[in-house]
Parts: structure tokens; C-alpha cells; sequence
């Protein structure tokens, strides 16, 4: 019984000294403006700790700008350039026999000294349907946990890497990306950015930074739209055989018709003979042909053709 009894004053103590020495402003009667800071590094910062209730001294405790404790119902923790990362203001009152405390959370930030993109043991053109990997190299920012990198093609956001390391100091971060360009990423641009998400009381935009455009070429082999084409023979023929390729293609033709070897893509005359043509497109990265069937035409009737003769049939019918 008296054991339960010292139980219960234990606890009623500890509740006691929770209720006026914690943390949070609605356990301690101060009033902190702003409640959160966010400040560059090296710049200005000012915070009032204010109070309503009477009290027996009000303080500021500080790496940097602490406050000797007044009587005071407002004081100022101010410094003009805030150069300690690790800071953890706290404003304290004397208040019913015991001290009570606030916290001043603050976020100091520093942009990169520079954000650039590279790729990764790679030099020169890249390959259509091979891999690569980009890298992008943040260098010197804080806070690393709100820090996002942001990759682009061109003006599309294709993806984000997003950090949650604690340290509070200056760091170096990187992030890679990997892609497989095809043709129609040949010219396209890359790049990345840096930016720290600071939440509403940082500043707004949030802080960015971008790196150069990297310029991907891109070599990829001829390919035809289709693999043969019917032409009808006319007076004047061209057969078009000229592809989208790079390097840029060389071509050849072949074919029973022709009896010298021709390397332009383009076979125009009017005295090729009924047949096949095949049209071989060549570069660096492979070939493509292509097939072009010429087919006579043959003479059609006219109407007044057919006409006459059907007159003529009938007049050779009355007669016999």
C-alpha cells in the first residue's frame, strides 16, 4: 500500500515538471515570431520570444545572438549573419518556481556552387538502342534532405531524385540517369537541375539551379519506310531510293537491267525495262534495302475506239 502510494507521487511529479519544462509552445506561455525560420547561410535572422504572464526572467540561449535573461515581456534573438550550421536557439522563461523552454526550429541553406551533367565513360555519338548513363553533380548544398534533382529533355521532366540524408552541412551529391535514344533523339538536349524545397517559409520560387544542355547525337542505320513500291512505267521513270540515316548512307542498285554500277540514290530514265530494282542503303550502323517493280502499262482503248468497232460489228452482222 505505501509502495502504490510513492507510485503515485512519483508520477504526479513527473507530470508536474513535463508540463513546465517541455519543448512545445502550448506547454511553456511564450509566443515565438516567426515559429520556423529558413535563412541562407551568412545572412540575417530575427526572432521575438514574447510572453503574456508574469515571470521572473526571459531569455535567449544560443550558439550565436543569445540573450542574458530580463524581465522583459518581449526580447529579440537576432544575428546579422548566421554562420553556425548546428544551431539550436531556445527561448526560456523563469515561470511557478521552474523553467520552461522553446524551441526555434531553423533551417539554414546553401545553393550549389555549381550543378553539371556529363555521361558516363562515354565519348562521342551514341548508339541507337544501346544504354547510356548520365550524371548530374551538385556540388556544395545544403540542407541535402530538401534537395530534389530534376532530369529534362528538352522542356519534359523524364525524372527526379530525391535525397533524405540529415546532415545539415555543405554536401556534394550525385544522380544518374540512365536512357536508350533512338532516332528521334538524335539533336535532343539533356540537362538537370538542383532545387531545395524550403516549404512556406523558405523562399518562393524555391531556390534552382540548372546545369548546361548536353547535345545527344545519335547514329542509327537506314530503314526504308516500306520494302518495295510498284511504279508504273511512263515516259520518264525515277525510282527515289534516298533514306534517313546516320552517318549518311552510300547506296547501290542491282539488277538484271543494268549494266553499270550505280551510287546515287536516285535512278531516274526513261529507258529502263520492266523489272525489279533493288536499291541497297548502307552506313556505319547497317543496311536496309529496298525493292521497286517497274510494270508496263500496255495501250487502253478509247471510248471512240470502242465506238467504231462496235459499229462495225454490227454493220458486218446486217450485211450477212
Amino acid at each position: 500500500m505505501l509502495q502504490h502510494f510513492f507510485g503515485l507521487v512519483y508520477l504526479l511529479a513527473i507530470s508536474q515538471l513535463l508540463s513546465f519544462t517541455g519543448s512545445h509552445a502550448d506547454e511553456c506561455p511564450v509566443q515565438l515570431n516567426p515559429q520556423r525560420v529558413v535563412v541562407r547561410y551568412g545572412g540575417s535572422v530575427s526572432v521575438n520570444c514574447s510572453t503574456s504572464v508574469t515571470h521572473k526572467g526571459l531569455g535567449w540561449e544560443a550558439n550565436e545572438g543569445a540573450v542574458p535573461m530580463t524581465k522583459d515581456s518581449l526580447i529579440t534573438w537576432r544575428v546579422p549573419e548566421l554562420r553556425e550550421w548546428d544551431i539550436e536557439p531556445s527561448c526560456f522563461m523563469n515561470y511557478n518556481k521552474t523553467q520552461c523552454v522553446v524551441n526555434l526550429p531553423v533551417t539554414i541553406y546553401k545553393t550549389p556552387d555549381s550543378v553539371s551533367i556529363s555521361t558516363v565513360n562515354h565519348n562521342g555519338p551514341m548508339m541507337e538502342g544501346n544504354q547510356y548513363e548520365l550524371q548530374c553533380d551538385v556540388l556544395n548544398v545544403a540542407p541535402v534532405q530538401h534537395l530534389t534533382v530534376n532530369w529534362y529533355k528538352g522542356q519534359t521532366l523524364v525524372n527526379q531524385t530525391i535525397f533524405t540524408d540529415t546532415i545539415k552541412t555543405p554536401v556534394s551529391k550525385t544522380s544518374k540517369l540512365l536512357i536508350s535514344p533512338d532516332r528521334a533523339d538524335d539533336g535532343a538536349q539533356y540537362w538537370c537541375e538542383a532545387k531545395l524545397e524550403l516549404g512556406e517559409e523558405g523562399p518562393q520560387p524555391p531556390p534552382t539551379a540548372p546545369s548546361e544542355h548536353l547535345n545527344v547525337e545519335v547514329y542509327y542505320k537506314p530503314k526504308h519506310s516500306s520494302s518495295a513500291e510498284t511504279i508504273s512505267k511512263t515516259k520518264e521513270v525515277t525510282l527515289n531510293c534516298k533514306v534517313k540515316a546516320k552517318p549518311p548512307p552510300t547506296y547501290s542498285w542491282h539488277s538484271e537491267h543494268l549494266k553499270e554500277t550505280i551510287s546515287s540514290s536516285v535512278l531516274r530514265s526513261s529507258t529502263l525495262s520492266s523489272g525489279n530494282y533493288t536499291c541497297i542503303a548502307t552506313n556505319s550502323q547497317g543496311r536496309d534495302s529496298k525493292v521497286f517493280i517497274i510494270t508496263s502499262t500496255g495501250i487502253r482503248p478509247t471510248f471512240w475506239s470502242v465506238l467504231i468497232f462496235s459499229q462495225l460489228l454490227v454493220a458486218s452482222i446486217i450485211v450477212t
